[in-house]
């Protein structure tokens, strides 16, 4: 790419970030910031990009409409690991490039992961409630050490999440459309079914993308097949969990609890699933750690050099 490209920055947080902004004003001497905070989507969003060679996304819907009102765009550094927001097939179609680095928030990820595990467990968030409103009694929950852990999704942040569950002692179930049959080996990990791992799980945990094929993946049947004492969590993409399904599988107590990172629509408007004493909500948050916010930013800028068009699935 040439120094005098135009770039623009629609995310928010990376606008916001003194280092990422120095990296790529070091790069690139023509760039425009979300400095107003906007919330960019449709014609917002083709009006910010407008007139630019360049741009660094990330929550941001890539499709059609926006790319063919986008002639002078030629390619998108995404900041960020998900790509449900980018239709591939509009940018193949446009002839747009795309600069994308598998895994660089997995570390982030995982962590979080283990802290919702660690917090449903213990009975954290309902503790906490109860001292806010001036109850104080002890809450007797269970240990992360010695459970069945099942891994919907043993990629990046599946594999990295197995490293950190290994001073758990966990026996680990997992579930994936590619086979990572040596990764399994070496780790003592049970590649198993959908149905078994719900089944046998005491933490599900979900790390797959969002598409065709992973929507909807936990509905109203795969619920009924988790123990009553087990854990659903989300970090990975609302709409992968029938929300409605997840409340009333809460409210009658047919799991023991959830918690979610990320939601269908976000922010989530069920008032009565976010006040359920069972269930913990954060405003997608998996991937803000800041050393990992710094390195989904540098692989942003890096993709802007490395672009290539999408290839076909």
């Amino acid at each position: 790419m040439n120094s005098i490209d135009r770039v623009a920055v629609c995310s928010r947080s990376f606008s916001n970030n003194p280092v990422l902004r120095s990296e790529l004003l070091k790069r690139f001497s023509n760039v425009t910031f979300n400095d107003a905070g906007l919330q960019l989507k449709c014609d917002s969003l083709v009006n910010f990009l407008q007139g630019h060679d360049l741009a660094i996304t990330a929550l941001e819907v890539i499709d059609d409409y926006v790319l063919s009102r986008l002639p002078k765009l030629r390619a998108i550094g995404k900041y960020g690991v998900g790509l449900d927001m980018i239709d591939m097939n509009a940018m193949r179609k446009h002839g747009k490039l795309l600069g994308w680095t598998r895994g660089v928030n997995r570390r982030s990820v995982s962590e979080l992961t283990i802290s919702f595990a660690i917090t449903m467990l213990r009975g954290v968030v309902s503790a906490n409630r109860e001292v806010i409103n001036g109850s104080w009694r002890q809450h007797v929950g269970g240990q992360l050490s010695g459970r069945t852990v099942g891994i919907i999704g043993c990629g990046s942040v599946g594999q990295d999440l197995v490293q950190l569950l290994k001073p758990f002692d966990c026996r680990i179930l997992a579930n994936d459309i590619i086979s990572y049959d040596q990764f399994y080996t070496e780790h003592h990990i049970e590649a198993v079914t959908l149905d078994v791992l719900l089944k046998e799980s005491d933490i599900v945990t979900l790390h797959v993308p969002l598409d065709s094929t992973t929507s909807g993946i936990i509905g109203v049947k795969q619920l009924s097949l988790m123990k009553t004492s087990a854990f659903l969590i989300n970090i990975a993409r609302g709409g992968l969990v029938d929300e409605v399904a997840l409340k009333q599988a809460l409210i009658n107590q047919t799991i023991a609890g959830a918690a979610f990172d990320v939601f269908s629509d976000e922010p989530p408007q069920d008032q009565e699933l976010l006040a359920l004493p069972n269930f913990l909500a954060t405003p997608h948050i998996g991937g803000s750690a800041e050393e990992a916010i710094l390195a989904m930013g540098l692989a942003a800028i890096d993709g802007l050099d490395t672009a290539v068009i999408p290839a076909s699935l």
